[in-house]
C-alpha cells in the first residue's frame, strides 16, 4: 500500500507517538489530533522537529474538528480512546463518549473528507471471558465484562457498517496490552509507582494468579504495517498478541529484579483485580503470523524494557501530562 500522508488520532500518546515516528521514518507526512490528557507532547519532540508533522490539540468529543485536518489523508489510524478499565463503573459515560461517541465522529469526518482507509485500535477485551483459548478473531463473542470492551465493540460495528455503507476499506487490531517505550498507563506503571513510595511494600489487586498477554510496541506497530500492506477485505480484523501468557506474579518478579527490589508482597484473594478484569487473556495470532509477523520480544524482555524505560524517565510519577 502506498501512504503519503497519514491523521494518528491519540498520536501524542503511547502508541500513538510511536507510530507517529515510524510513519515520519518512512517519509509519510502525518497530522496529529490529541487533546492531551494522556499523551505527551515531550513524546513528540522528535516529531516536531520534521516538516511532514502537525498536530492540532482538540477533544474529539467537545471539539470541533476542521475538515481541512482530514483533507487529502490516504489513511486514518485511530487510536484516541480511554484506556481505563478499572474505574469505568465509576465514571459510566467516559467510555461511551471517548471509546463510541468519538470514533463515530472521527469515521464521519474522514467519510466527508473521502478518506478510504482506516485503522481502528481495538482490544481483546472485546471477547470478554472467552469459553475459547487461544480466543481466535471467529470465536463468538460471550456477554460482555467491562463498559471499556463493550464501547470498543460498539466501535468496532461502527467501523463495519461505515466500511459497508460508504465503500471504505477498513483494519480493526484487537489488541492485547501493550509494554515498552513511552508506557505510561496499566500495571508495571502502578507497580513502580507503588514501589517509588514504599520500596518495600507491594499491594496487589487480585491473587496474581491472572494470566495475561503482553506485546512489545515495536512488534504491535510491525503487525499493523503488514497487516495494513495486506488487507484486502472491505472490513479486515486481527488478533495482535504473542503466542504465550504469564501469571501477574511473574510480572512482579521480573520488575522488582529489574529494580533490585525485594519487597513483602501482599496479594489479594479474587480471581480478577476488578471488576472487568478477565483472569485469563490469551489471543490466537495465527492470522497475522500467517502474513510473515514474529514477534521479536518475548514477555519478560517487554515487561523489563518498559521498565527501565521507566527508570530512565521518572518525570512521567512527577507531573500531569498537561502540565
Amino acid at each position: 500500500m502506498s501512504i503519503k500522508s497519514a491523521l494518528v488520532t491519540g498520536g501524542a500518546g503511547f502508541i500513538g507517538s510511536n507510530l507517529v515516528d515510524l510513519l515520519l521514518s518512512n517519509g509519510i507526512s502525518v497530522r496529529v489530533i490529541d487533546n492531551l490528557s494522556t499523551g505527551r507532547v515531550e513524546f513528540l519532540t522528535n516529531a516536531q522537529k520534521n516538516p511532514n508533522f502537525q498536530i492540532l490539540e482538540a477533544d474529539l468529543v467537545a471539539d470541533s474538528i476542521p475538515d481541512s485536518l482530514f483533507a487529502g489523508v490516504d489513511v486514518v489510524f485511530h487510536l484516541a480512546a480511554n484506556a481505563d478499565v478499572r474505574f469505568g463503573p465509576l465514571n459510566t459515560s467516559r467510555d461511551l463518549e471517548q471509546n463510541t461517541i468519538a470514533t463515530q465522529r472521527v469515521l464521519e469526518l474522514a467519510r466527508r473528507n473521502q478518506v478510504k482507509k482506516f485503522v481502528f485500535s481495538s482490544t481483546g477485551s472485546v471477547y470478554g471471558e472467552s469459553e475459547v483459548v487461544p480466543t481466535p478473531e471467529y470465536a463468538p463473542f460471550p456477554v460482555q465484562t467491562s463498559l471499556y470492551g463493550a464501547s470498543k465493540l460498539a466501535g468496532e460495528g461502527l467501523v463495519s457498517a461505515y466500511a459497508e455503507a460508504f465503500d471504505m476499506q477498513t483494519w480493526i487490531f484487537r489488541f492485547v496490552s501493550i509494554l515498552g517505550p513511552r508506557y505510561t498507563h496499566g500495571h508495571v506503571f502502578d507497580f513502580i509507582s507503588q514501589l517509588r513510595i514504599d520500596p518495600n511494600t507491594l499491594r496487589v489487586l487480585g491473587n496474581g494468579q491472572q494470566k495475561k498477554s503482553y506485546l512489545h510496541v515495536k512488534d504491535c506497530l510491525s503487525a499493523i504495517m503488514l497487516g495494513l500492506s495486506a488487507g484486502n477485505s472491505k472490513v479486515n480484523i486481527y488478533n495482535l498478541g504473542i503466542d504465550g501468557t504469564c501469571e501477574v506474579k511473574d510480572s512482579i518478579y521480573w520488575i522488582t529484579t529489574q529494580l533490585g527490589l525485594q519487597p513483602t508482597i501482599n496479594f489479594g484473594t479474587e480471581s480478577r483485580g476488578w471488576i472487568g478484569d478477565n483472569p485469563l487473556i490469551h489471543l490466537d495470532v495465527k492470522k497475522i503470523s500467517n502474513l510473515g509477523w514474529k514477534p521479536s520480544h518475548t514477555i519478560e524482555e517487554s515487561v523489563k524494557d518498559t521498565v527501565r524505560f521507566l527508570q530512565d524517565n521518572t518525570y512521567l510519577f512527577e507531573k500531569a501530562p498537561n502540565d
